[in-house]
């Protein structure tokens, strides 16, 4: 699990203070270089929107446990998500939100987290 995983998920919310700044900043910066584009390639999808968008299925949990909202924070980033989302081969191929959240609730409580 990397560390900002492991922070969001595994800890209480009072002590992912500095790894929710640390992360929208991240988030904030690829806005910067994703600037008016559609993609990060431009106006087709490409190499670094994939990579990019498996992380998305972890934002729902992000959230859930830390309390961030990152359409409030950042709304380009959210809205370049959802552009490939609309892509079959992007949405039919990202884990499922639902099954995330339930398996991290579920390690939560066995660590004595929740």
């Amino acid at each position: 699990m990397h560390p900002a995983h492991y922070k969001i998920c595994a800890t209480k919310e009072e002590s992912q203070e500095e790894t929710k700044k640390e992360f929208i900043e991240i988030l904030k910066t690829l806005e910067e270089e994703l600037g008016d584009k559609c993609y990060f390639g431009g106006d087709n999808i490409g190499f670094v929107d994939i990579a990019l968008i498996t992380y998305y299925s972890w934002f729902r949990i992000y959230e859930y446990f830390s309390g961030l909202s990152f359409e409030a924070e950042c709304p380009h980033f959210i809205a370049w998500a959802k552009r490939c989302l609309l892509k079959d081969s992007v949405s039919t191929s990202l884990l499922d939100m639902d099954k995330i959240l339930e398996t991290i609730i579920e390690y939560r409580n066995i660590k004595g987290i929740a």
